[in-house]
């Protein structure tokens, strides 16, 4: 009997051991890295970014908990009260929903404004990514090739000369707003007849364009589906839709807590472009890959982890 409990304390003395040298090595590993909560906003991008950004910082130490699938403005508060720590943001959402500036279509104007703006906020932009998730004009590769429609200069061109040529399709949304169809128009110096533009859900239109239904469509530059569909983005010469460029925003007392995220994260932000942006959301979107596979394969393509 004393045997047996000699071995029943020699056994609890070494789970209490493990269990202390277990917290021991926990602390140590919280001082020598530490945690950091990644959010992100609800689509695919923004999922996709969320999971490159997590496995990145795991990879390099850092205990990370996932805050995914949020709203745009519930993601900015959850940053500013402390509840996230870093997240992938858009300039031009922060300029023009956030900080409630005017409109910027020059990509480097509209990151220096948001950047000195954020700073009485104590959040940090940095490396603007050249990927720019803004609105973009839509049409099928062939449909564009047969009436040498490259630009947006070109559409209106083509529209002032025969405005029956072609059907538009608009969400509600952009069909309203003032920096949507409406200021389109204007600033291009043209005008869609209204029989012709077509309005429907967001989720139908670029299935409305691949079908034949219309023959332009609003979409968004960074969209998987334009190179899943064999679509052509139309250049937006006279610089119209705003500058939506991403970049990591982090919150100033984790950099100052863990130097090395501000380098990790720019890393990213360099190496994310709109070729890059548009693959990853074909892979996700049109090819049904999982996302955390996707983020994964990039990183070690990159040779960002091994």
């Amino acid at each position: 009997m004393r045997k047996v409990v000699q071995l029943v304390l020699i056994g609890l003395i070494t789970m209490a051991l493990a269990a202390c040298n277990s917290s021991n090595t926990k602390t140590q590993g919280k001082e020598e890295k530490g945690k950091i909560t990644v959010g992100g906003k609800d689509f695919t991008e923004q999922h996709i970014l969320t999971k490159i950004t997590s496995i990145y910082l795991k990879e390099n130490g850092y205990e990370v908990d996932e805050a995914s699938s949020m709203g745009s403005t519930v993601a900015r508060s959850a940053l500013e009260n402390g509840q996230l720590d870093v997240y992938w943001e858009y300039t031009g959402t922060a300029l023009m929903v956030y900080l409630k500036q005017d409109v910027e279509t020059d990509p480097n104007k509209a990151y220096e404004k948001v950047k000195d703006m954020d700073k009485k906020n104590k959040l940090v932009w940095l490396n603007k990514s050249d990927f720019n998730n803004t609105y973009a004009l839509l049409m099928r590769k062939d449909r564009a090739e047969e009436l040498n429609v490259n630009s947006i200069s070109d559409l209106a061109d083509l529209v002032n000369k025969d405005p029956n040529t072609l059907k538009f399709a608009t969400n509600s949304e952009f069909y309203a707003r003032e920096d949507g169809l409406k200021g389109l128009e204007k600033k291009y110096d043209f005008s869609f007849p209204a029989k012709n533009v077509v309005k429907m859900d967001t989720g139908l239109l670029y299935n409305s364009l691949k079908e034949g239904q219309v023959d332009v469509t609003v979409g968004f530059a960074t969209d998987g589906r334009i190179k899943g569909f064999d679509l052509v983005t139309l250049e937006d010469n006279n610089m119209f839709f705003p500058a939506y460029n991403g970049a990591p925003v982090v919150r100033q007392e984790i950099l100052d807590k863990y130097s090395e995220v501000g380098d990790l994260l720019n890393e990213l932000a360099d190496k994310l472009n709109g070729d890059t942006m548009k693959e990853l959301n074909f892979r996700v979107d049109v090819k049904h890959e999982n996302v955390n596979e996707v983020a994964r394969g990039w990183l070690e393509e990159e040779g960002l982890i091994n």
